[in-house]
């Protein structure tokens, strides 16, 4: 029989034992595949074909299922996230370009872009469960962190619609800036940012009172960057409302702010076209996918520096990680 570990010794031995390596998920939009990489070592581990055209990309809370929007196939293809295998497809509008996830893990909200609706998707039956029309070209999709609300913005029509999720009804719109392409709840629910591609802002909502009110409008500079360079799409920001991170497109950049004075502190030098953005459970590091250098930048977000480049698909668009 094994001899017992005395309580210290194991206490310290368990405290000592490395964290688990997360599994980071690019979908390549070009490549018409999705690139693996290990989160311990930063190396690219696998690539399975994911559809045509995959773009919007998020994992399941309990780890075990990966879901693409397939936006050339109309459809939402589920992969195994151990097997890599699809385990089915889910109905969507035509051209789905980025969804959220119910907290939960069901149902699915996806922003169909090419017929102006926000589709309910239940992911086990497969049903739709509701068809909201939004704005002209729906594409970014959030959920407040109570799930009251959920967020799609309108590329064209310049709006944030605000949809209630016991109806699925439209309860308030706000103009923002022109083409807004991704919305992110701080993690208290206070404040919700849009950012605006063409406008070269993100718009900051206050949710505090009765109805949402545009309160603030960020702006970038970044020294010997043109001004419309300077394209704000995906965010993250960090579970301790330290930190938001704003991706900047062909500025080749990302913006750090703070979010206790929404205030640009620093810009990230990362690979070029910076699109979308995901954080490691331990938000340790913040991965990029920059699609015209096929490539995700990590950035160590502790010393809030870009530490690795790492090849991937062609023309990598989105990105999510697997929780622990």
């Amino acid at each position: 029989m094994r001899p017992l570990l005395p309580a210290t010794l194991l206490l310290s031995t368990l405290a000592a034992a490395p964290a688990l390596a997360n599994k980071v998920f690019v979908s390549n939009e070009r490549g018409n595949s999705v690139s693996v990489l290990d989160s311990d070592t930063w190396e690219v581990i696998a690539e399975f074909p994911a559809g045509n055209r995959p773009r919007g990309i998020v994992v399941s809370p309990d780890g075990s299922a990966l879901y693409v929007c397939a936006s050339d196939d109309d459809t939402v293809r589920v992969f195994d996230t151990e097997t890599y295998e699809e385990l089915r497809t889910l109905p969507s509008g035509p051209d789905p370009e980025l969804f959220v996830m119910h907290p939960s893990g069901n149902p699915l909200f996806i922003a169909n872009e090419d017929d102006n609706l926000v589709t309910v998707v239940d992911v086990q039956s497969r049903q739709i469960l509701a068809e909201i029309p939004v704005g002209v070209e729906p594409e970014g999709m959030a959920i407040s962190p109570d799930a009251r609300f959920i967020v799609n913005t309108s590329e064209t029509t310049n709006m944030a619609h605000f949809i209630d999720t016991t109806d699925y009804k439209i309860v308030h719109n706000i103009l923002v800036d022109q083409r807004p392409r991704y919305a992110e709840f701080s993690p208290d629910g206070r404040k919700l940012y849009v950012s605006a591609e063409i406008g070269g802002t993100v718009s900051v909502i206050d949710m505090t009172g009765p109805a949402p009110v545009l309160a603030d409008t960020i702006r970038f500079d970044v020294p010997g960057v043109l001004s419309e360079w300077l394209q704000p799409v995906g965010m993250r920001v960090t579970r301790d409302n330290a930190h938001l991170f704003v991706a900047l497109g062909p500025a080749n950049r990302v913006a750090r702010i703070d979010p206790a004075t929404d205030a640009v502190t620093d810009y990230l030098m990362v690979g070029q076209r910076v699109w979308q953005l995901a954080l490691t459970p331990d938000e340790k590091f913040l991965i990029t996918t920059n699609g015209n250098s096929n490539d995700v930048t990590i950035i160590d977000v502790d010393r809030m520096q870009p530490i690795k480049s790492v090849q991937v698909g062609e023309q990598p668009w989105g990105v999510a990680v697997a929780p622990d």
